[in-house]
């Protein structure tokens, strides 16, 4: 069974390479008009190209400054009438210093943190306050948040990476609730391991199989389209997506506990 997202607007914020641009095109090829937002304004551009003009436009944007968060949303208003899907994709993973990669957090430059915070949980919030009043006012609207694994968090040595991860998947289980009642919906979602995109720049090779980045694309589609209508504040793993399954069957198959649970928590 086929999802069809014909007159929906996806933006995705750090879609000019790997894992953005892959959920760029998956949108698009679900019949979704895309606008990719990046501060890589070439790179962008070459990405809109491989989608196709009519369908596609590129917004130079740094997620982190609120004027270029609204410039985003009155782009695709101006280009396409609206927006009603948020993929908020865009991250700060390393410092590009393979010697800060892998040193303890008290080895980090404070402006590594800085920049890490900044775009991974700061941006996120941006972009969703500038989007969630728009979307409600439509009265439909899709947040889709993209995490990384427990294991991962909770790596020797990934903060801040790991620190700012933890704090979207709480950013989606609250901005859930707060959203309840408004047609706008907030879910997290996650490959369930390391990407072809993700090896480390320094030290030992990821362990185990490399994921497809097209892995996110089928639960992306769903998240994003009315099949998820009744679905706010979940966790879902495209590890655990059944392709051969009905959308529905596999968004069960696929959903996982919110990261921290205490006992009685249900």
């Amino acid at each position: 069974m086929s999802v069809d997202l014909k007159g929906r607007v996806a933006i995705v914020t750090g879609s000019s390479q790997n894992l953005g641009k892959v959920m760029a095109q998956g949108l698009a090829k679900a019949g979704a008009r895309v606008v990719l937002a990046s501060p890589d304004i070439e790179r962008l551009n070459l990405v809109a190209a491989e989608i196709g003009r009519g369908d596609a436009i590129a917004v130079q944007a740094d997620i982190t400054i609120e004027a270029d968060c609204r410039r985003v949303l009155d782009e695709a208003d101006k280009a396409f009438g609206g927006a009603d899907i948020l993929v908020n994709n865009a991250r700060n993973l390393r410092s590009g210093i393979a010697d800060y990669d892998n040193a303890p957090f008290w080895e980090k430059p404070v402006a590594f943190w800085d920049a890490a915070v900044r775009v991974n949980v700061f941006g996120t919030y941006l972009m969703s306050r500038t989007f969630a009043p728009h979307m409600m006012a439509r009265g439909w609207g899709r947040i889709i948040n993209i995490s990384t694994g427990l294991r991962t968090m909770l790596s020797r040595h990934n903060s801040p990476y790991g620190v700012t991860k933890a704090a979207i998947d709480m950013e989606t289980i609250i901005w859930a609730q707060d959203l309840a009642g408004t047609g706008v919906t907030v879910n997290t979602l996650l490959p369930g391991g390391a990407c072809d995109t993700e090896r480390p720049r320094s030290g030992p090779p990821s362990k185990g199989v490399l994921l497809p980045m097209e892995i996110l694309v089928p639960p992306l589609v769903w998240l994003a389209s009315n099949l998820s209508d009744r679905q706010t504040g979940g966790r879902y793993v495209a590890t655990y997506w059944d392709p051969g399954l009905s959308p529905e069957q596999a968004a069960k198959g696929a959903i996982r506990p919110p990261i921290f649970r205490e006992p009685g928590d249900d």
